[in-house]
């Protein structure tokens, strides 16, 4: 599975090579904001520490960049929120999740600036495309 993968997409194993190669000669891996998370075991000599040190250096771009990418949506649907003097307030990030509790009157422009400030938080070659969802309680959802 994992072979046909690769096979199918060859530019996710040169990305993945590449930032193990970066890691080793750096120390580091950064994300699209350029946050680094240093990895001192990159290069040791144990099998198990320089394995694990390699998944993170494949695992951290991706995901430290998600982070990223969901930390600026966030902030800028808080400023408007707070600018506009709304009663929806967002009320926790779980994963790419953004969890609000919005104001039944405010339901349409909090879903439209959501929608556009998650899509639109940083700019990538790749479009973001996000899926909104309402419901009474979380486990509605």
């Amino acid at each position: 599975y994992i072979d046909a993968y690769f096979e199918r997409y060859p530019g996710v194993r040169n990305y993945v090579r590449e930032s193990i190669k970066s890691a080793k000669l750096t120390g580091y891996v950064t994300t699209l904001l350029n946050r680094r998370r240093y990895i001192p075991d990159i290069n040791s000599r144990n099998y198990h520490l320089r394995s694990f040190a390699e998944r993170t250096a494949m695992n951290t771009p991706i995901q430290g960049s998600a982070a990223d990418i969901i930390k600026v949506a966030m902030v800028k649907v808080h400023e408007y929120l707070k600018e506009n003097n709304m009663k929806s307030k967002i009320l926790l990030q779980v994963h790419d999740e953004i969890i609000l509790d919005v104001v039944e009157d405010e339901l349409s422009i909090v879903k439209n600036i959501l929608k556009e400030y998650m899509e639109k938080a940083i700019q990538l070659r790749v479009p973001l495309v996000v899926d909104l969802k309402q419901g009474y309680t979380w486990e509605e959802l």
